[in-house]
């Protein structure tokens, strides 16, 4: 009985005791944004914060950087740049030779499979590259493929091509975003800017429109499946929102820093800040269809009444302060050029608008929703009422800027281009030729002078040429105010202190690829 009894008592003692020892595991205090926990990388969620939803998901109909960062973890291309070196180098693509200037003969990678399990081959890479380039897919970056005259498959893993002229910057091309190649079955199944289908490090799971995109590692990369399990695009508007969540934990990944938000991002003990000179330009565009832009006095009065320099000197030191269309790490770039733009001239803006009525009329400046571009609306809106200009500012989520702009439904706006090649060419002639007023070529701009100049550095073979005629386009430009050059932006990145490894390219991507927990 006694025996029995010592039982009882021992077995209530011990409930007492894991019930005591459970309570104090609860109600331990836990540390704001601790990145120290015990549970593995490669088991926890990893989550970056985008102030803008992606448009969609497919390279060769998307065209806009918040739908960039995510193909570039699911597809890859032929080519990519080494970010050190900015040196071309084979990616999907084994080898490459040039057994005359108008043909390239590459051979492929072997035993590599999409996401459906479709094998990736010589086959894939033409139908990629056809669809790109045929004018019913409407693609906004055909003009990629625009020198190419015929595409043709030689064995399962070589494929020839063949150009209408020499392109000296094929290559540059081949790396772009948009030339990434996509599973041929995919393609034809479903609709890829839904559901994506790639060869790279991640698979795509689910979208969910105006929450988030869900990401996981794909076990069977051909470069070695990623530590990071699970990777989650959550749209958060608010960028201090963004912030809020990156110190709590909840995020362990922002880019595009603000430059208000830059002492309160430095303060954060769980986060490491990451800068590098980048190749983004951003600028002021005129709507070059509209007959009022059409107008030298009427640009040279806007670009006159625009003090850049005070402008800049608000990024916190996270933009270059240059008039170069072609900016500083971007292939064709002159430092000469950095200070031969319209010069900030109240008093001659004020009499340019006097003198013509540019007053008299509403001025509709149209600008996407996002933290630097609102920035540079407010205060150029500001700038321009000072010399008497009447500015409305009309601000649009991203994906519905982007088309706005596009059909050219507006006086004034900001746009920018990431300059994902670094090559001066595939700057100039997507945005500024007239081959691609309507689609690319959002500024609408159409100069014949400036196309022949934008063509002979596409043809030219040998670079010192290619880059004096690049110079000669640029100062074109300059001269002519066909746009007005706010800044050229550094790259900036704000990661959880518990992860490694983030790559970041000078043209504003990221990969996440050999992301790794300290």
């Amino acid at each position: 009985m006694k025996k029995n009894l010592l039982l009882v008592v021992l077995f209530i003692v011990s409930i007492v005791l894991a019930a005591c020892s459970s309570n104090e595991s609860a109600s331990a205090p836990k540390k704001t944004g601790d990145s120290t926990s015990e549970t593995p990388v490669n088991n926890k969620t990893f989550t970056y914060a985008s102030t803008s939803d992606a448009v969609g998901l497919s390279p060769i109909l998307m065209n806009d950087s918040p739908s960039a960062n995510i193909t570039e973890q699911v597809y890859e291309q032929l080519f990519q740049r080494n970010v050190e070196t900015m040196e071309f180098e084979p990616k999907l693509a084994e080898s490459y030779e040039t057994p005359d200037e108008n043909t390239w003969v590459i051979k492929l990678k072997e035993g590599i499979k999409f996401h459906d399990g479709t094998p990736f081959n010589a086959e894939a890479v033409k139908y990629t590259f056809d669809k790109l380039r045929d004018p019913a897919t409407a693609a906004p970056r055909a003009s990629l493929l625009e020198p190419v005259d015929t595409i043709n498959v030689l064995d399962e893993y070589t494929v020839e091509i063949k150009t209408k002229y020499p392109y000296g910057a094929f290559l540059a091309s081949l790396s772009h975003t948009n030339a990434a190649i996509v599973s041929p079955t995919a393609d034809q199944k479903q609709d890829l800017m839904k559901e994506p289908v790639g060869t790279g490090p991640f698979k795509f799971v689910s979208w969910t429109p105006g929450d988030q995109i869900v990401l996981e590692a794909n076990e069977e990369y051909w470069g070695g499946a990623p530590e990071l399990k699970k990777v989650v695009y959550k749209v958060v508007p608010e960028i201090s929102t963004a912030i809020s969540m990156l110190q709590t934990g909840e995020v362990q990944f922002i880019d595009n820093l603000p430059t208000e938000q830059m002492k309160r991002l430095e303060s954060l003990d769980n986060v490491d800040i990451e800068k590098i000179d980048g190749s983004p330009v951003y600028y002021l565009a005129f709507n070059h269809l509209r007959e009022i832009n059409k107008d030298p006095e009427f640009r040279e009065a806007v670009a006159s009444a625009m003090d850049r320099d005070a402008f800049v000197s608000k990024l916190n030191g996270l933009g270059v302060r240059s008039d170069s269309v072609i900016g500083p790490k971007v292939f064709g770039y002159d430092s000469s050029e950095d200070k031969a733009g319209t010069p900030y001239d109240l008093e001659k803006a004020k009499s340019l608008v006097k003198k013509n009525g540019y007053g008299n009329k509403p001025i509709k400046l149209l600008t996407a929703n996002r933290s630097n571009f609102t920035l540079m609306a407010e205060i150029v809106q500001a700038q321009l009422t000072e010399a008497g200009f009447n500015v409305q500012i009309e601000s649009m989520e991203w994906a519905t800027f982007l088309d706005t702009a596009r059909a050219g439904d507006y006086d004034l706006t900001f746009l920018s281009w990431s300059n994902v090649t670094g090559d001066g060419s595939e700057l100039l002639y997507p945005n500024f030729h007239s081959d691609n007023v309507g689609s690319s070529n959002r500024a609408q701009y159409s100069n014949p002078a400036f196309d022949k100049l934008v063509v002979e550095s596409r043809t030219a073979i040998d670079q010192d040429e290619r880059k004096t005629i690049l110079d000669k386009a640029n100062k074109m430009m300059i001269e002519d105010n066909a746009v007005v050059v706010m800044y050229h932006g550094m790259v900036t990145a704000a990661l959880d202190k518990a992860y490694t490894g983030l790559e970041l390219d000078p043209n504003g991507k990221w990969y996440l690829k050999n992301i790794t927990g300290k």
